[in-house]
């Protein structure tokens, strides 16, 4: 009998976000797959699952595809969670890098093998949700490139999409990509969204340049 990967989403701050099914599903798999064992561990410890972790990012995903076939053919459960939110989806701001769950997803229905998704919270859809801009269409960009003139270069691009886009940052760099959203975009909207689903969950919204000139005034954010 053919086991199955489970994809399963964990909480992106709050705990409490953890639904039943993703605590029976990570207590049931034979193993748990994750990005970074320390991380699962903590989540795995404050339910008591004690279900064993392996690592499995972008730097072992390509020796870790064969052995999760392998189990999966032999009737194992596999689980494999990322560090927040939903895994499987790539992140742009690393060009030529699928996301871990994503190559094993599709590795498992290259073999006809059965793969299930347990839903949890997703940073891009709550973001999306909270900034209240519009969303009947958004694009989800991920992480702009680091350096100014690649940065304002695929923000021009980004300019031709019709719809709300939605991006990651680092506190240490939001200043600055704000700084060049208004120079792309000045007479666009803009939200910034922090630290969503915990205590001091927090939407700041204005115009490009009023958003901006706020966050350099405020520091790191």
């Amino acid at each position: 009998m053919a086991g199955m990967l489970s994809l399963v989403g964990p909480p992106i701050g709050n705990l409490q976000d953890a639904s039943p099914r993703v605590i029976s599903t990570l207590d049931a798999a034979d193993v748990v797959l994750c990005e970074d064992t320390r991380v699962t561990g903590k989540l795995m410890a404050a339910f008591g699952l004690h279900t064993h972790l392996e690592r499995c990012d972008e730097n072992v995903i390509e020796q870790r595809v064969p052995t999760v076939l392998d189990r999966l053919r032999a009737g194992e459960r596999v689980a494999f969670v990322s560090d927040a939110g939903m895994p499987g989806v790539s992140d742009p701001g690393m060009p030529g890098v699928s996301d871990p769950g994503q190559r094993l997803v599709d590795a498992a229905l290259d073999e006809g093998l059965a793969v299930e998704v347990i839903p949890g919270p997703s940073a891009v859809t709550c973001a999306l949700v909270a900034s209240g801009l519009a969303s009947e269409h958004f694009f989800f960009e991920g992480f702009l490139p680091r350096r100014k003139s690649a940065q304002v270069t695929r923000l021009w691009e980004l300019a031709l999409v019709p719809g709300t886009i939605v991006c990651y940052e680092s506190p240490r760099r939001v200043a600055e990509t704000l700084a060049n959203v208004a120079e792309v975009f000045p007479a666009r909207r803009v939200a910034l969204v922090r630290e969503l689903t915990k205590l001091h969950e927090e939407c700041l919204r204005g115009m490009s340049a009023e958003l901006a000139a706020e966050v350099a005034a405020r520091g790191e954010v």
